[in-house]
């Protein structure tokens, strides 16, 4: 039995090391995006957009953000429509809050432009890992 129980663990250490990629991509790694995010006060932020971003790095960056405020779940939802940065002089920013805005409504948009606006974070995260696609694909 000894014999066995030497011969499962490195069997086990080989595949553990073949998994640990795959469940690390699984679990939501994410590059960094480039974009500013400034809180705005306790429930509202605004990402500054940069270097031709859309709206999809937009959202990605606000998932991120509201994870990094320890909401992992949720929605997000556009306070301010892209416009004139907030936070940042003579930049253009959008600015995202983890509380429902009133005239929100159901859509799935991917827009910054309206109020109300809104995304479950996980959903938004999604955007995050097309961008890892594209760059893998040559897109």
């Amino acid at each position: 039995m000894k014999k066995l129980s030497s011969q499962i663990r490195p069997a086990a250490l080989v595949l553990a090391l073949i998994i640990a990629p795959f469940s690390l991509q699984a679990r939501g790694f994410f590059p960094d995006l480039g974009l500013q995010v400034n809180r705005v006060d306790a429930r509202s932020f605004e990402v500054i957009e940069a270097r031709g971003a859309g709206a999809r790095d937009i959202w990605c960056a606000a998932a991120r953000y509201a994870i990094a405020l320890g909401r992992d779940r949720g929605r997000i939802w556009v306070a301010e429509a892209r416009g004139p940065a907030r936070t940042v002089s003579g930049a253009t920013g959008v600015v995202f809050t983890t509380e429902a805005v009133e005239g929100a409504r159901s859509s799935v948009s991917v827009t910054v432009r309206r109020v109300g606006e809104n995304l479950l974070i996980n959903h938004a995260l999604q955007f995050c890992r097309d961008r890892i696609r594209g760059r893998e694909d040559g897109l």
